[in-house]
Formats: structure tokens, C-alpha cells, sequence
């Protein structure tokens, strides 16, 4: 019989609801249960993608001996970290408090009020290799509770009010050149300057750290973290992190030169990664960085799309039971579907041979630039490639007859922001329109979709069923989402939704008294803390990310109550910042952002044109973050949103079909109405 995980929206939830465990879902009638009956909680958190979360699944939970000890002793809660982070938060940081040391599955006991005493991460089911059994803690605990009743209240008093952060009231001084120079020297201390990438084994892709290093070199002349970017780049894109089948990026790599991926591939890591890409391909003009974000979306568009527009949330390292079965490849399998010439080619430069390189089975990466394969092979580097990309498509379609390891099709707000964002980027600068179109059908469907009776916006929708009030890294990431994809279609529907966002942010999140923003809106369900996250984790913190949209959002609409509130957000966080600066890489970008001039472009025209078009494509090309876009044309149909009207109204076209304006700080140039001359503006804007 199910439990009562069977009317979950959760797929990570759904996956238990057969267990033996009696599994209740967060929510009073779990903690009213341990309150009449006087049990502990035990609280398991994991995600759907978790291999590990499989594991301990089909050890332990599907375990009827050990199910029993759980039902008897305990009131079993499953919860799914990424329809909670809220709930992930604050009992992750109990654990680390506790171990030294996180992750998932995350086990913690509570008491009846919600307040953790014990936990770990994964447990064996008997003792092992120096492990503890579940068996031994799920005895140990219930033995404590029964006897140390009173030990355990206090540790569980000490442990909960760790969690409490004292936000002290922001001083007003943000020494913005001391944390860029914190920044750049921890940037050069971690980096792998044979590998690429940021510190050592297990590898994760840390794209705020490239994303600092390729803003750092544009704007704040410290050229060799470019190149740190690139060479990060490149390993990433040849090694087995890099799916060089399908495209997208898995989670992390296992060694220090990303060779053996962790096999799932989770949403934000793509959107983030192809949007450090883009820019890189932006600033450099180097096609295979534009290979890799093509490559990317195209994989997001094809798997993770959702019929209504927006995006799944992630696709398992599991399939048929195995980790990674459905990317990795035996030398017999490529040999008996390509010829032989191109079966040597293949191997040759994805380095597959007979022995493999994981578990007997090669997993496919380059060991070279193609520039340098095909002159050791002899090879005309053009033709090489036509051939490797031709035996890539015969190789994609045998793997298609796979069995597919298993998605998670929840939607996410704010991981579909962050690839809503990357998209409109994308496809705007590349002129690829069906990147822009996905964009704004993600973005409709959620505007119109992930709704409360109220209008508020909502964490999570699958099934038509949206749950869970949103968080402040949801109106965030949709917050800079929305903005861009205004600056992509000119759209200004997109302006006014960005704005109700904004203001939601500092009517329901902010902090009026220490500035930044909770994580949780001031009507939340009351949990043991509110916490105000200002580390980066997986994901761009969500206070430091409201900052930079407010920012942009200000630039353009000169709104000065979005300015402060980003202001007293980025300085709520600048003591951390210059300690820990890697672990706050979006706090620095939005200190990059407050510090810099308002850098402002607006087009004015009558109607459309090919030489308007032919500016705004220069722009769209030019390697100019920081600056804003705005522009309108007197003849659109589309409706206008009074929220810009400011930004139009002393900027007509009367005289010419299109004017360029362009203002620094608070100084703008005078206005040019030439193909010519707007390339030159553009010029000198790069320049500087």
C-alpha cells in the first residue's frame, strides 16, 4: 500500500510514497502526530537526481525491518530540498554545525517543535567501511529519547539558536576596490592553472567565478583572469562534465580534470554555465564558445521543455539502476555503428579504447583541440570536423534507443529564470529567434500558471498544480529574467512585470531595518529561524541577485526607492564579502553593478528599420554588461507601459527615422541618427 507520499506533486516524493516507511509529508499533522504520540521526527531530505538519495532508498527505506524500527520509534517526514529550500536551509546549516560537513540525503532527527538535536547525511544500513549502521542510529537515538530526554531538549535549544543570525545595521561604507581586490587575489589562489576551474576534486563548474573573471578583465583591466576564464572554458567543453553527445553540462566532476562527471544534469548548472559561454563568445568572438551555448540550449529546448514553455527542473545520473549507463560507451558499440575509418577518427579524438576509462566503459571526452588532433592526424581541421560531427549524429541517435535515465518535471521559478535569461541573452545576440520565443513562452506560462488565488507567485508547478509561496531567489531570478527579456523583444509588458516583482521584493522580503532580503516573505509559515541567505550556494544568492536586478531596473527607470533598497542589500553583506569573497560571487557582481556608472542606451524610432535593427544587433554583440537597453518605436502596436514613458518623453523622432542616445553616469552624448556614427558611440563605448 502507498503511504502518504501518494498524493505528492514531488517526483523526488512520489519515488517514496511505496515504501514501507509511513512517510508523512512537511506539515502539522505530522508534527501534531509526534506531539500526541511523543516521538521524535526523523527528517530525510533529498532530491529526485540524488544518487546517493537512491541508495539510501533501496537500503534502507525499502528495508521492512528497518521501516518497522522507523514507524515504531519515530514521525517519518520526507521532504524534497528543491520544492523546500527554505526547509533545506536551515537544517543543512544544523547538520554542518553538527558533522563539519553536509549533502544529501540529508537525515535529521527533531523534536516535536521542529528544533534538530542529531543528524548526518547517508548512513549504510549496517556498520561498514568505519560507517555507522542506520540501524545503530535509529537505536541510539531512540534510546536517548527515552532516557536523556532532557540532554537532548538542551542540545536542541543550543543547536537552534546557532541558526540565528544577529544582522548588525549596515554601516553605509562599501569599499568596493578592497573587495575587488580580495576577489581577484582568491580567484588567482584557487584556480587550476592546468586543469582549469576553481580548487581541486570533487570539480564543480563555479560559473559566478568565471562570470568575475571575464567581467573583471572587461572592466577593471585585470586581463589575465580572462584568460583564467577561457582556459576554464575549454577544459570544461572537452572533458566528460561536457555530455559531448547531446550537449549540456552533469553536475560536477568526481576528478580534478573533469573527466568522470556526476552524471545528472540539473537546469541551473545549464543556464548559468551557457551563459558564461555566451559572454564568453561575446567578448572573444571564438565560435566554439558559441558551439557550446548552441549545443546547450538546444539539448534544454529538446528534453526540458515542458509542452507550455517552461523548464524541468533536472535529469537523473541513473539509469536502469546504474549511474551514468546512458552516456558512457563500449568500443564494440561505436565500431559496430560507424565504418571503420570513421570508428578510428571517433576514438581517436573522444579517446575511446577497449579497456575504457569508468568501470570498463569510456565516457567521451578530447583529449585535444581539434586544431591541434587534426594536425598531428594530418587532417584538414574543416573536413575533420564535418566527419567527427556526422559520426556524433549516427552515435546520438543509437543512444536515443536507450532507456533514459529519469526526469524530474517539476518547474522551478527561479531556476526557470535564470534559464529564461540565458536564453533571451542568447538568442538575441546570436540572432537565433526560436531561443527568444522560448524565453517568452517560459515566461507567460509562469506568469500565468504559478499563481496563488491572490496573483502571488508561486515556487513550484507540475501536473497544473503550483504549491509553495515563492522565495526571494524565485522573484529574483525572474526579476533579472524579465528585465532582460524587456531588453530582447522590447516587450514592455516585461518592464511592468518586472516591476510588480520589485516592488513584492521590498514590500514582502526586505529587511527594513538591517537591509537585504529574507528568504522568506514577512507571511511565510513560521519556521524555527528566517534566515537571510547571503552565500551563494548551487545557485546565485538570492539577496545579491534582487540587488543587481533592482540596479538595472533603476538604471531605467531612475526609480531612486530600487536603488537604496539594492544599496542597503549589497552592503548588508560587504563584512562577508571581503572574507569570503568566492563564496559570494553574485554579491560581488552586484557590487560591480552599484559602483559603476548607470551606462544607458536608448533607441528611438518611427518605424522599424534595417539600419535600427542594424544597431541594436551591434549592440546586442558588443561585450557590454552593465549597460541597459531601452527602445520604442512611436509607430508599435505594442502596449506601452508608463513606467518607461520618462525614458521616451524628451527623445522623439520627428526628423530622422532612428536616434541612438547614450548617457554615462548622469551625462548623456548627443543623440546620433547614423549607421556610421552609431558604431562609432558603440566603439568608444567598448574602449572605455
Amino acid at each position: 500500500m502507498s503511504n502518504r507520499l501518494s498524493n505528492a506533486t514531488s517526483p523526488y516524493l512520489l519515488q517514496h510514497k511505496d515504501n514501507p516507511v509511513d512517510w508523512y509529508p512537511w506539515g502539522e499533522t505530522a508534527f501534531a502526530k509526534a506531539r500526541a504520540e511523543g516521538k521524535p521526527i526523523f527528517l530525510s531530505i533529498g532530491y529526485s537526481a540524488c544518487h546517493w538519495c537512491h541508495v539510501m532508498e533501496r537500503e534502507s527505506f525499502e528495508n521492512a525491518a528497518l521501516a518497522q524500527l522507523i514507524n515504531d520509534q519515530f514521525v517519518a517526514i520526507k521532504v524534497d530540498r528543491e520544492q523546500r529550500p527554505d526547509l533545506d536551509q536551515i537544517y543543512m546549516q544544523a547538520v554542518q554545525a553538527l558533522t563539519g560537513r553536509g549533502g544529501w540525503p540529508m537525515s535529521v532527527f527533531l523534536t516535536a517543535e521542529g528544533k534538530p538535536f542529531f543528524g548526518g547525511t547517508y548512513w549504510p544500513p549496517q556498520s561498514r567501511q568505519g560507517m555507522p549502521g542506520f540501524d545503530q542510529i535509529l537505536h541510539a537515538v531512540a534510546d536517548a529519547w527515552k532516557n536523556q530526554r532532557d540532554k537532548i531538549s538542551q542540545q536542541a535549544a543550543r543547536l537552534t539558536a546557532s541558526l540565528v543570525t544577529d544582522y548588525p545595521p549596515t554601516s553605509g561604507d562599501l569599499d568596493s576596490e578592497a573587495i575587488l581586490e580580495s576577489v581577484t587575489v582568491a580567484l588567482e589562489r584557487a584556480f587550476d592553472d592546468v586543469h582549469g576551474g576553481f580548487g581541486g576534486s570533487p570539480k564543480f563548474p563555479h560559473p559566478l567565478e568565471i562570470k568575475l573573471c571575464l567581467r573583471l578583465a572587461r572592466w577593471h583591466g585585470r586581463k589575465h583572469l580572462m584568460q583564467m576564464a577561457l582556459h576554464s572554458l575549454d577544459q570544461m567543453a572537452a572533458g566528460g562534465i561536457y555530455d559531448q553527445l547531446g550537449g549540456g553540462f552533469h553536475r560536477y566532476a568526481v576528478d580534478a580534470h573533469w573527466l568522470v562527471p556526476h552524471f545528472e544534469k540539473m537546469l541551473y548548472d545549464n543556464a548559468l554555465l551557457a551563459g558564461c559561454y555566451l559572454e564568453a563568445f561575446i567578448a572573444t568572438g571564438q565560435s566554439r564558445y558559441r558551439e557550446i551555448v548552441v549545443e546547450t540550449l538546444d539539448y534544454i529546448l529538446r528534453e526540458m521543455q515542458h509542452p507550455e514553455g517552461a523548464f524541468y527542473s533536472t535529469q537523473d545520473a541513473d539509469s536502469e539502476g546504474v549511474e551514468g549507463k546512458f552516456f558512457v560507451w563500449s568500443l564494440a558499440e561505436i565500431t559496430d555503428t560507424l565504418d571503420s575509418e570513421m570508428a578510428d577518427l571517433f576514438c581517436a579524438f573522444y579517446d575511446v579504447t577497449a579497456n575504457g576509462n569508468f568501470e570498463g566503459q569510456n565516457i567521451l571526452h578530447q583529449s585535444q583541440s581539434l586544431e591541434a588532433f587534426a594536425a598531428a592526424e594530418g587532417r584538414d581541421p574543416v573536413e575533420c570536423k564535418q566527419q567527427l560531427d556526422h559520426a556524433r549524429v549516427k552515435l546520438f541517435g543509437v543512444r536515443k534507443r536507450r532507456i533514459a535515465p529519469g526526469l524530474d518535471d517539476k518547474i522551478l521559478a527561479d531556476w526557470n529564470g535564470l534559464m529564461i535569461d540565458t536564453l533571451a541573452r542568447a538568442g538575441a545576440s546570436l540572432g537565433i529567434p526560436r531561443y527568444v520565443e522560448a524565453a517568452q513562452r517560459a515566461s507567460v506560462m509562469i506568469d500565468t500558471k504559478m499563481r496563488d488565488a491572490e496573483g502571488r507567485l508561486m515556487h513550484s508547478w507540475r501536473e497544473g498544480m503550483a504549491e509553495g509561496m515563492a522565495f526571494v531567489d524565485d522573484y529574483a531570478a525572474l526579476l533579472g529574467a524579465w528585465i532582460t527579456l524587456y531588453e530582447c523583444t522590447f516587450e514592455e509588458i516585461w518592464i511592468d512585470r518586472a516591476v510588480e516583482l520589485a516592488e513584492a521584493l521590498l514590500g514582502r522580503y526586505e529587511d527594513q531595518h538591517h537591509g537585504g532580503f529574507f528568504f522568506t516573505a514577512n507571511d511565510h509559515e513560521q519556521l524555527i529561524v528566517r534566515r537571510k541567505e547571503l552565500f551563494d550556494q548551487a545557485t546565485p544568492n538570492g539577496n545579491a541577485l534582487a540587488a543587481e536586478g533592482l540596479l538595472r531596473l533603476a538604471d531605467l527607470l531612475d526609480r531612486d526607492d530600487f536603488r537604496q533598497s539594492a544599496r542597503r542589500a549589497i552592503e548588508s553583506a560587504s563584512e562577508t564579502i571581503c572574507q569570503a569573497p568566492l563564496a559570494q560571487g553574485q554579491s560581488v557582481l552586484a557590487v560591480m553593478r552599484h559602483t559603476a556608472a548607470v551606462r544607458q542606451w536608448v533607441l528611438a524610432a518611427g518605424e522599424p528599420s534595417e539600419e535600427a535593427e542594424e544597431v541594436l544587433r551591434t549592440l546586442r554583440q558588443s561585450y557590454l554588461p552593465g549597460h541597459v537597453l531601452a527602445c520604442r518605436l512611436a509607430g508599435s502596436t505594442l502596449s506601452p507601459s508608463a513606467c518607461l514613458d520618462a525614458l521616451f518623453i524628451d527623445r522623439p523622432t520627428t526628423s530622422h527615422s532612428w536616434e541612438l542616445y547614450y548617457c554615462e553616469g548622469y551625462t548623456c552624448l548627443a543623440p546620433v541618427n547614423t549607421l556610421s556614427a552609431a558604431k562609432d558611440l558603440i566603439a568608444t563605448a567598448l574602449e572605455n
